[in-house]
């Protein structure tokens, strides 16, 4: 038997406004009050350049009222969202709380400027993140899930302290932004056991490659609480590298080091991607790849590039999982089944894609001036290239428009997204009180380029699935922890 295989049999959806506990309307209320008070912050910072802080503890600039404004709005979706999402659950009002209570420390963590206030929310953020993936008492294997997650979260905070102590010792100064102005006085083996730290730091928290355990090992999570991870939780990696930015930037050659491990992630995660079966395994490893790209965009000194890939991935990756169970069916296989990995676009729609590419990223050139000098800025500018050609492509590919219709669409759909990127990348670049750090290019990062072409013909032409040796390795790098695996559904069944 072959095709849909079931009927849908679910009734009605429940009504949120019946018998709807206090606290969860009360705290999405909150959330949505927040969200619009974080607007008017940050129109009144656009406006009139306006900051804040209490001195040596708080100091709100342009990041923190931009980071408001995102983290408020997600968790805005998520709670309403959850409302009927955790109906009927006797977890629903401590779920609400824990969901608050993140994006508390969340908000806080952008504003604090004490390096003691800022690790302890950074601990206070993973700790909270973990009990979200263990919300479901007596469920072992959500409790396994956050038990992994914990271990990751707690290593993640080791590191931090251990930077800002070494931060601290070299400086004597106590405030994110006094050691940031002091940057210039940084050298030495107490730089690079600080520097180190942090980018550790940073890619455990985003699940870079070898970290991404965690991540692939946290889908016990309830829906709601992996579209605040999965558009929130992970891009702290970025801001923490994007905050101590005049830290990471005074050696060129960490930097590079940067790049080549957001590079390895950005590709891994690609060809994990590509092995995965299971919905949220799949979005999970987009994620891995995704945190890599905002990694190496850090690297190559474009900070406003990893906010701005950050807050654009969280839009998208929060609605791939909130409509996640849409993209479920009950099928079986058969003879007929599309394959298509490994699936070639037409000579004509493969031309249209380049030429969409390479088009998109000359406008991305002239917008924002990247790419125009021989420096990293070439790479980022290649990326938006590819990312614009992987993109096109898929459009040509999968568009159920007529031949013509559909290679006519390609552009005028992909200029304009390039051009609100731009804008927007511009934009964020300027609320920023980073500058870009530009460096030279090497022969790693012509490598990386290399590698990046490589990796996406053999995906797309199937190659990795000749080698059944590097199949079954990319498969088993896919599979979380053990003991967080669900055998039966009457392992989840709470009721």
């Amino acid at each position: 038997m072959s095709g849909h295989s079931s009927k849908p049999t679910v009734g009605a959806l429940p009504d949120t406004t019946a018998d709807s506990p206090f606290v969860p309307v009360a705290l999405t209320w909150l959330v949505w009050s927040l969200f619009v008070a974080s607007i008017v912050v940050l129109i009144a910072r656009i406006r009139f350049g306006a900051a804040w802080e209490i001195p040596g503890l708080v100091a709100i600039d342009g990041l923190t009222v931009l980071m408001w404004v995102v983290v408020t709005f997600f968790s805005g979706i998520v709670h309403s969202y959850s409302r009927r999402y955790m109906a009927g659950s006797t977890h629903k009002t401590g779920f609400f709380l824990a969901m608050f209570g993140f994006t508390a420390a969340v908000m806080a963590l952008v504003a604090a400027d004490h390096v003691a206030l800022f690790g302890f929310l950074w601990v206070a953020m993973g700790l909270v993140m973990a009990e979200l993936i263990g919300i479901t008492e007596g469920w072992k294997q959500a409790q396994a899930a956050a038990t992994v997650a914990r271990k990751y979260f707690i290593a993640s905070s080791v590191l931090l302290g251990i930077a800002l102590t070494a931060l601290w010792w070299a400086t004597g100064l106590t405030t994110v932004s006094g050691i940031g102005a002091a940057a210039d006085t940084l050298g030495g083996s107490v730089w690079l056991v600080a520097a180190g730290a942090l980018v550790l730091a940073a890619m455990i928290q985003s699940a870079l490659i070898p970290f991404h355990n965690w991540l692939l090992s946290s889908m016990t999570a309830p829906t709601p609480a992996s579209a605040l991870m999965h558009a929130g939780f992970v891009n702290a990696g970025g801001i923490l590298l994007t905050r101590f930015a005049p830290v990471i930037t005074v050696d060129s050659t960490l930097m590079l080091a940067v790049v080549a491990f957001g590079a390895a992630s950005a590709g891994g995660g690609k060809l994990l991607k590509s092995v995965q079966t299971d919905i949220k395994g799949k979005l999970g490893c987009s994620t891995v790849g995704q945190m890599g790209f905002m990694i190496m965009q850090a690297g190559l000194g474009f900070f406003g590039a990893a906010i701005t890939h950050l807050i654009l991935h969280g839009f998208y990756k929060a609605y791939q999982f909130l409509s996640s169970g849409e993209q479920v069916e009950h099928t079986s296989p058969s003879e007929t089944t599309e394959h298509t990995i490994g699936r070639m676009t037409s000579a004509v729609g493969f031309v249209v894609a380049l030429l969409t590419g390479l088009a998109g990223g000359v406008v991305f050139t002239v917008l924002t001036g990247k790419g125009a000098s021989v420096d990293s800025g070439l790479l980022l500018t290649f990326f938006v290239v590819f990312t614009t050609l992987h993109a096109a492509r898929s459009a040509v590919q999968h568009t159920s428009l007529p031949t013509l219709a559909r290679y006519g669409a390609v552009p005028l759909v992909f200029f304009p997204a390039i051009v609100v990127y731009a804008v927007v990348y511009e934009g964020v670049s300027g609320l920023l009180t980073v500058g870009t750090a530009t460096t030279e290019l090497t022969l790693l990062h012509g490598v990386i380029a290399v590698g990046f072409v490589g990796i996406y013909v053999a995906i797309e032409t199937g190659v990795h699935e000749h080698s059944q040796r590097l199949y079954v390795a990319l498969l088993n790098a896919t599979q979380p922890s053990s003991n967080t695996l669900l055998t039966s559904t009457e392992d989840y069944n709470e009721y």
